[in-house]
């Protein structure tokens, strides 16, 4: 399941960040699809501008959470009288 999930995050036009939660209560951020690779038994991050890598493996995943893109929103709540 997590594998199926991740791979459609993954591939998805436009690519969305996403956050994946584990079983530990940790969490990692997925902010580029290029930083990440899915392996038989585990999860392949690259930390960007670091010599770190992160290996997780799919049983640990508890959660998949798409993130905002960082931009703000245009639309404008209610007008109110003041």
């Amino acid at each position: 399941m997590a594998t199926d999930d991740l791979r459609n995050l993954l591939s998805s036009e436009p690519f969305r960040p996403f956050r994946v939660h584990l079983t530990s209560g940790g969490h990692y951020d997925v902010r580029d699809p290029e930083l990440t690779v899915l392996m038989k038994s585990r999860l392949f991050l690259a930390v960007p501008n670091t010599d770190r890598s992160i290996y997780i493996p799919y049983l640990h995943i508890a959660a998949l959470e798409t993130l905002a893109n960082g931009r703000k929103s245009s639309r404008r709540g209610p007008k109110r009288d003041t």
